[in-house]
């Protein structure tokens, strides 16, 4: 049974459920298990990815090599 057939399937039971109780567990673990998966997607950056972004942010900072706001919209209108 392909994943598609089998998503249909366990809605036309859901859909059959009568207890309060029952669609409360199913709710939990749905959120608990998309949780763990979003968690487990996200790849967050180490301390030391962290300070070398910086250093790079600071070093482009102090060679000038950074846009105002204007200089953004004006090559934004050159654009169209």
């Amino acid at each position: 049974m392909d994943l598609q057939t089998r998503k249909i399937h366990f809605i036309q039971e859901v859909l059959r459920i009568k207890n309060e109780k029952i669609i409360e567990k199913l709710e939990k673990i749905l959120h608990q298990e998309r949780k763990k998966v979003i968690e487990k997607e996200l790849n967050p950056m180490t301390v030391e990815e962290f300070n070398a972004l910086i250093d790079s942010a600071e070093d482009d900072s102090e060679n000038d090599r950074m846009y105002n706001a204007g200089e953004i919209l004006n090559d934004i209108d050159t654009w169209k």
